[in-house]
């Protein structure tokens, strides 16, 4: 008879174990007027998939874009060269303002810059930026790295925009740290929570 202990293995008789993979949270912070938010340390090959959560990120410069980038020495530098694609839907509060388009210029081709991935949140009291951003194999030494997000803003213009980002870090270094920053100003508030996600 089979039975499921601490959420996250069927046993069947003692003969066999299944795991049925999971979120494991590994590391949350919470900004304050913080220049950045780096994760320096638990990406390894522990996990194949890292996943990053944005909650009510707010700016201190309104129309800020949340910025992302990657180490492969532990945060030192952080220049690994990407090659990403954005695409972006938005409606204005007053409606009649729309669009479906992809972002020209926001991508990068083999850049070492800093990726914009929220993009233009507002700094008024009741906007914020949420997003997901999902890691993959980071410590591989055979290929690169792929990366995928999604993120909502209560935009600086009074426009709710949907954001999709994809795209890959070109290194066969294992990537081992991950830097957020605004595109000016500070990170004013929000926490960012990294998980590690259990295979199968």
């Amino acid at each position: 008879m089979a039975f499921i202990s601490s959420g996250t293995t069927i046993l069947d008789n003692g003969a066999f174990s299944v795991g049925l993979g999971g979120l494991v949270l590994l590391s949350e912070q919470t900004a304050s007027a913080s220049a950045s938010i780096e994760f320096t340390s638990g990406i390894d090959s522990t996990y194949d998939v890292y996943k990053f959560e944005f909650i009510n990120i707010h700016p201190s410069a309104d129309g800020a874009n949340l910025m992302i980038n990657f180490s492969t020495d532990g945060g030192s530098n952080y220049n690994v060269t990407k090659t990403t694609t954005r695409f972006y839907a938005y409606n204005g509060e007053t409606s009649g303002f729309t669009l479906l388009g992809y972002l020209t210029g926001v991508d990068l081709a083999q850049s070492t810059a800093d990726q914009e991935f929220i993009r233009g949140i507002g700094s008024d009291n009741d906007q914020a930026g949420v997003g997901i951003l999902h890691l993959f194999n980071p410590s591989s030494t055979t290929y690169v790295k792929h990366f995928i997000g999604r993120s909502s803003t209560a935009q600086a213009s009074d426009y709710a925009e949907d954001d999709y980002l994809a795209g890959y870090a070109n290194t066969t270094s294992a990537i081992n740290a991950v830097r957020f920053q605004m595109s000016s100003g500070n990170i004013d508030a929000g926490t960012i929570k990294m998980y590690g996600i259990k295979g199968s």
